[in-house]
């Protein structure tokens, strides 16, 4: 007798633990803040309650869903957790933030270095129109001289045309404009220059781009197809992350 009712001491108590194993598992739906780690006792626990009442019974237990359900849950968890850890070791792009919104990058705990950035870019203008700006006989004036000085001043109001660029203090901007003969094109390479905690590709760059877009203002009187092209960063040097160079 007493080895039955020791059994079935053991039979209850085993239900009552499926119970509480089960009430748990339908509060905890309601709670926003469950973990994949929860998921994962949870179904662990349901395989270790269902071997012991097969022990006990003899048979295993009638699938309740629960232990299917915590699985599922953590299946359902993998794709976010592996987007979110895909989202903290991706390196560069630190214009996004954790939740994927744009943001301006905090550079105050880095340390001020000279850093240098040089950009080309080239505009094919076309034999007539390469001609004429040889010759300086475009309307509007000297073409290369004009499109120098934007793009110096493009440099400097490059974080107000690129919205997250911080607004650095530039020490130097060149800007060059050579004709080329050899495919009737303006080639054009800026280099920029600043003692501070950012870099300044953006600066260089930008200054090819606006003066390749003022040699097309100059010029689209007497052709509607030129072409801005090549734009790039030839090399950087300074920053965290070490001198560059596209010939590398």
């Amino acid at each position: 007798m007493l080895i039955y009712f020791v059994d079935w001491i053991m039979i209850l108590v085993v239900m009552f633990l499926r119970r509480m194993a089960v009430s748990f598992s339908h509060s905890r739906r309601f709670l926003s803040s469950s973990s994949s780690n929860s998921s994962i006792d949870i179904a662990k626990a349901i395989d270790e309650l269902n071997k012991e009442m097969e022990s006990v019974f003899g048979e295993p237990p009638a699938d309740s869903g629960l232990a299917s359900s915590a699985r599922n849950d953590v299946t359902a968890q993998e794709p976010e957790l592996a987007s979110r850890e895909k989202r903290e070791d991706t390196h560069g792009l630190t214009h996004i933030g954790s939740t994927g919104e744009a943001q301006m990058v905090d550079v105050s705990p880095k340390q001020s270095t000279k850093r240098t950035a040089v950009s080309s870019g080239k505009v094919l203008l076309g034999k007539q129109v390469f001609d004429l700006v040889l010759a300086n006989q475009m309307a509007k004036g000297d073409v290369l001289s004009v499109a120098k000085i934007a793009g110096i001043n493009g440099a400097k109001h490059t974080s107000s045309l690129i919205p997250l660029c911080h607004n650095i203090p530039l020490t130097h901007v060149r800007v060059d404009l050579t004709l080329n003969p050899k495919d009737f094109s303006v080639d054009i390479e800026a280099e920029a220059s600043s003692t501070g905690k950012t870099g300044v590709e953006m600066e260089a760059m930008t200054a090819v781009s606006v003066a390749g877009l003022t040699v097309y203002d100059m010029c689209k009187a007497a052709s509607k197809s030129i072409h801005i092209t090549d734009i790039r960063l030839e090399s950087k040097a300074g920053g965290k992350s070490g001198d560059w160079s596209r010939e590398e």
